[in-house]
């Protein structure tokens, strides 16, 4: 039993100097010696996007917002177009014309809008033969109450 010990004992002793010799070796080593300004080494592409101005950064953002922004438009609309796929086509008549209508609805109110601006501070012309009588009146209206009174003082 004496040598199985000492046989143990000398493969424990080998093994703990090999733990202690692979932990003595360094496993990193920084070069702190200054690097060249200047040298003759080609540029090295980098990790990540390549270098550009801040202009075009911003545009690239922008770009990638956007496209990130259309796939919720995107799916509803292929959500949309597969639902309409399953109905009759007097129901896809309507959804097909109900956008169309819609923006001619606006359109018109637009250009009624438009045309009542046009004529707010438009300048009259009147033209009579015969004697006239102009009368100018400033009316100072008030309402109170629960129940509404209204008050015209010229």
């Amino acid at each position: 039993m004496p040598d199985s010990s000492q046989a143990e004992r000398k493969d424990a002793e080998r093994l703990v100097n090999a733990v202690n010799e692979v932990l003595a070796a360094p496993t990193s080593y920084r070069d702190t010696s200054l690097l060249p300004a200047v040298g003759n080494a080609t540029p090295v592409p980098q990790p990540g996007r390549p270098p550009m101005s801040q202009k075009a950064t911003n545009a690239s953002m922008v770009m990638l917002a956007a496209g990130a922004a259309s796939l919720p438009i995107g799916g509803s609309t292929a959500l949309v177009l597969y639902t309409l796929g399953h109905v009759d086509p007097a129901a896809l008549a309507i959804g097909a014309a109900a956008p169309v209508a819609l923006v001619l609805a606006i359109g018109a109110l637009i250009r009624a809008a438009s045309r009542g601006v046009q004529g707010i501070g438009a300048e009259h012309h009147h033209h009579y033969n015969g004697p006239v009588h102009q009368e100018h009146s400033t009316v100072n209206t008030q309402t109170r109450g629960l129940i509404a009174k209204t008050i015209n003082k010229q």
